[in-house]
C-alpha cells in the first residue's frame, strides 16, 4: 500500500481507499484489518464466487482451506496444509494455503520483523483472484470483496467486545 495513514477510523479509512485512485489497497487494507483467521476465511469466501474462474487444483484448495479454517487445530488438516505449502503459490488460492500455513507457524515468525505474512498472503491470493475478473466487471467485484471484508471486521469488532465483557 503507498496511501498515507489518516486519523479516520479504520472503515471510513478502507472505504476511501476504495474510492480512491487505487481501489486494490482496499482489499490489501483488509487483509491487514482482519483478524488472520477471519482474512483467510474472507478470502475463501471472495475467491469461491470466483470458482468459475478458478482450475480444478484451486477448488480443491479451496476446500482445504474451509475445513482448516473449520477446526485449524486439527492434526489432518494442518498436515494437508503443511504438504500443500511446499508447492509455490503460483494461483489465487494456493496464495490462502500459504496464508493458514503461516498461522499455523505463526508462533515461530517474528512478526515484528516479517509484519503479517498470512495478511500479506491474503491480499495477494485475493488481487490474483480478481485479476482473473472481466475489466467491465472487476470495480464491481473489488468493492463487493471490500464490503464484505468491512462487514466481517465490524462483526470481529462487535465479537471482541462482547468478549470483553
Amino acid at each position: 500500500m503507498k496511501a498515507p495513514p489518516t486519523d479516520q477510523p479504520s472503515i471510513e479509512f478502507c472505504r476511501a481507499l476504495l474510492a480512491g485512485r487505487v481501489p486494490e489497497e482496499a482489499v490489501t487494507f483488509c487483509a491487514y484489518l482482519l483478524p488472520e483467521r477471519a482474512a483467510i476465511w474472507w478470502a475463501h469466501e471472495c475467491l469461491n464466487n470466483l470458482a468459475e474462474l478458478l482450475g480444478d487444483r484451486d477448488l480443491e484448495l479451496l476446500v482445504l482451506v474451509r475445513d482448516w479454517v473449520g477446526e485449524p487445530g486439527n492434526p489432518d488438516r494442518r498436515a494437508a496444509v503443511a504438504q500443500a505449502v511446499e508447492m509455490p503459490p503460483a494461483t489465487p488460492v494456493s496464495w490462502l494455503v500459504l496464508a493458514a500455513g503461516w498461522r499455523d507457524a505463526s508462533a515461530t515468525i517474528d512478526h515484528a520483523a516479517t509484519g503479517s505474512p498470512a495478511a500479506h498472503a491474503v491480499s495477494a491470493g485475493i488481487l490474483a483472484g480478481l485479476a482473473r475478473v472481466s475489466l467491465a466487471d472487476r470495480f464491481a467485484v473489488l468493492s463487493a470483496f471490500v464490503e464484505m471484508g468491512i462487514q466481517m471486521a465490524e462483526m470481529e469488532a462487535q465479537r471482541q467486545s462482547a468478549d470483553a465483557y
